[in-house]
């Protein structure tokens, strides 16, 4: 009883699942045959739609190949017109090749000077630059030139002012010192006159008394101080004398020292200045 209960429901669960699988099926045939209308529907009018494009395509394709023979026909009719106006044209350059050339060569003749006429024109530009700096330079050089004139002249006056008060100045010197040193000698010479007398003198009065030799060594002894106090005042006098000749050689070397400092020779003096050699 079991078995066959089973049974038939496994034979009702099979038509039922049967059933359901036919359903299924005609359902999946039905979605398929209206899916297949529709994409033959599509296709159709896509198919119409190109077959109208390329109807247009080829209408219009048609159209223009009706055109473009039409224009190569004018083409052609212009290509005629063209070559006889080309072979006009290469008459007329042969006519004018010549001209052209000698006009082109003038054109270069005229370029050349152009040339040279702009580098002339540099030139001049740069000549008046320079000219304008060297007349600056001119007007500057003419204004230090007065400048220095005017310096020159009183240079020059300072110069013969200095010279003529430099040889006053000498002559005085030169006057003073000669008759100073003139003064000097005749002392220092009477003074050694004076002492050869009073040697020889003191010689006679040692002879004449014939004193002892203590009275003799006394004199003697006030003698030499006699002496040497003459020995110093001559020295004195001969270290004045140096002096007054260094004074003298040192005056003039400042003096020619400033005559070669204002560019003045010393010829140019008329005399020679006297400088005395130093004892």
């Amino acid at each position: 009883e079991m078995d066959a209960k089973y049974n038939r429901k496994l034979q009702a669960l099979r038509e039922e699942l049967d059933l359901r699988r036919k359903t299924e099926i005609h359902e999946l045939e039905e979605r398929k045959n209206a899916q297949i209308s529709e994409l033959l529907e599509k296709h159709e009018g896509a198919f119409g739609d190109i077959k109208n494009y390329y109807n247009d395509i080829t209408a219009k394709n048609l159209s223009v190949i009706s055109l473009l023979k039409e224009q190569v026909e004018d083409l052609k009719k212009k290509e005629v017109v063209l070559e006889k106006e080309k072979a006009d044209v290469v008459a007329q350059n042969k006519e004018l090749r010549e001209p052209l050339q000698q006009t082109q060569e003038q054109v270069a003749e005229l370029q050349k000077k152009l040339a040279r006429y702009d580098k002339d024109k540099e030139i001049l530009m740069n000549t008046q630059a320079r000219l304008k700096v060297t007349q600056k330079d001119l007007k500057d050089l003419q204004w230090e030139h007065e400048v220095l004139e005017q310096r020159f002249s009183k240079v020059q006056a300072e110069r013969d002012e200095l010279y003529q008060k430099f040889t006053k100045a000498i002559n005085e010197v030169q006057q003073k010192t000669g008759f100073k040193n003139l003064l000097l000698e005749r002392k220092l010479q009477g003074l050694l006159s004076l002492l050869e007398q009073k040697e020889v003198e003191l010689s006679e009065v040692i002879a004449v008394a014939k004193l002892d030799p203590s009275s003799l060594s006394l004199v003697s002894h006030k003698l030499e101080d006699v002496l040497n106090s003459k020995n110093d005042t001559i020295q004195n006098l001969q270290l004045q004398l140096a002096r007054v000749y260094k004074a003298h050689n040192d005056m003039l070397q400042t003096f020619e020292a400033k005559l070669t400092a204002f560019g003045i020779p010393l010829d140019n003096l008329g005399f020679q200045p006297l400088a005395f050699p130093l004892p």
